[in-house]
């Protein structure tokens, strides 16, 4: 008993001392405001892990959709939405909740 507790102690202090390595985190876009039940968001814009969703049509977004746009909502606090705009030429149509709605041209 006593032996498997000193192995365990080495083996406690011998993964204490790789604390130093970092794993990089993703981060999140979570809505503080979650009045977004009228939005219902399929999958990323460009890629499945982008914060900007392509938005389906509900009785809300309908207003919105376009035959040559893409209706794509994007968190407020998504540091990327002055890129994002800019990239794909998006023009800004609504906002629900924490999320600004975009109408984005088909190419």
């Amino acid at each position: 008993m006593q032996k498997t507790v000193v192995m365990m102690a080495g083996l406690v202090a011998l993964l204490a001392g790789c604390s130093d390595i970092s794993v990089p985190s993703v981060p999140t876009f979570a809505p503080r405001n979650l009045d977004t039940a009228d939005l219902v968001m399929i999958r990323g814009f460009r890629q499945d892990g982008d914060p900007c969703k392509i938005t389906a049509e509900t009785p809300y977004t309908n207003q919105f959709l376009s035959d040559s746009a893409t209706l794509v909502s994007c968190p407020i606090e998504f540091p990327g939405r002055s890129a994002f705009v800019q990239e794909t030429g998006a023009r800004q149509v609504g906002q629900r909740g924490d999320f600004v709605l975009y109408s984005v041209p088909r190419r």
